[in-house]
């Protein structure tokens, strides 16, 4: 079933879902099940699975000479998605990137998971790699999510690549899009980002999943912004609790959000992470009581892995 048909067939009642990530090379898929296995109980709607792009690391050769080479350190999106539906019946929703992939990369892509029964699919742009200052697309490839959600749209439509097929298949892909409550950190106002924004769904995006927000009241301003700019698809909040002490300046840093001064304070004051992370908890729960009061149509959780965190939250918020 499709994200937004979740929605529409859920009646107002707040969805729960969740993101995970793929395991790191090297180890099994356990891992993920192991992360799955105890939020089944919340009956989530679908489950995102992130997609992390190659990584440049630089060897010595034995003329002394740098090698450059290409490393994936968590490849699996596409097996772990499918793993998922097969397992849990749930539908899996995989992340697909501009970065890293050319406009072939991406037609095969989403060839392979339409033939996996995979109808959703969040269309990012991504991260520029640790070796670029800006973002830089790959040859042949796009430079912004709209225009990956144009490729996206065409082959729902049977337009491929090569356009001298006839009679080609359309695939009936959902596509997500991100959107950012406090902007994009690349975009000069808020008010552009909500531009480009409306260009994703102009140019066919189904729905919107936020980036991590701790001030409700900034989710519901951008929701506001949104319908007055004409972005009038549904607006998934993305929500991730605060586990350690470092993340009060990791995630300003990385993700360009604000705290509250409020949770700043009490994480300050914490003696200790397993304080902080109690802290975080609480701080997510009522977060998400008050989104769900409010008509929020899934909460859609962080999860990084840390199932017993969203367990024990989802445990108070969906306890019903």
């Amino acid at each position: 079933m499709k994200v937004t048909e979740h929605i529409q067939n859920a009646n107002g009642k707040t969805l729960f879902s969740f993101e995970i990530l793929p395991p790191l090379k090297g180890q099994n898929i356990q891992s993920i099940f192991d992360a799955i296995d105890p939020l089944m109980e919340f009956n989530p709607a679908f489950i995102d699975v992130t997609y992390h792009r190659e990584e440049y690391e630089y060897v010595e050769r034995e003329d002394g000479l740098l090698e450059k080479r290409v490393v994936k350190k968590r490849p699996g999106t596409v097996g772990i998605c499918a793993a998922i539906q097969n397992k849990y019946g749930v539908d899996a929703v995989p992340h697909i990137l501009c970065g890293g992939f050319s406009k072939e990369d991406t037609e095969n892509f989403l060839i392979d998971i339409d033939f996996l029964g995979i109808h959703n699919v969040v269309a990012l742009r991504g991260d520029a790699v640790k070796t670029e200052t800006y973002f830089k697309p790959e040859k042949n490839g796009h430079a912004f999510a709209k225009d990956l959600v144009e490729q996206i749209v065409k082959m729902n439509h049977g337009t491929y690549l090569d356009e001298s097929l006839e009679n080609s298949a359309c695939t009936d892909f959902n596509i997500g899009v991100a959107g950012y409550p406090e902007k994009h950190m690349e975009a000069a106002s808020l008010e552009q980002d909500i531009y480009h924004l409306k260009k994703k769904v102009e140019a066919g995006a189904d729905y919107i999943v936020t980036q991590m927000f701790f001030d409700n009241q900034k989710y519901y301003d951008f929701i506001e912004k949104c319908r007055t700019s004409g972005i009038n698809v549904p607006i998934i909040p993305g929500l991730k609790p605060i586990t350690t002490k470092s993340q009060l300046s990791m995630i300003p840093h990385r993700f360009k959000v604000d705290l509250p001064n409020d949770l700043v304070i009490a994480i300050a004051k914490a003696k200790d992470n397993k304080e902080v992370k109690e802290i975080g908890i609480n701080w997510c729960i009522q977060q998400s009581k008050d989104l769900m009061k409010n008509g929020a149509p899934v909460l859609h959780y962080y999860s990084m892995g840390k199932s017993e965190v969203v367990k024990r939250i989802a445990s108070e918020v969906f306890k019903d």
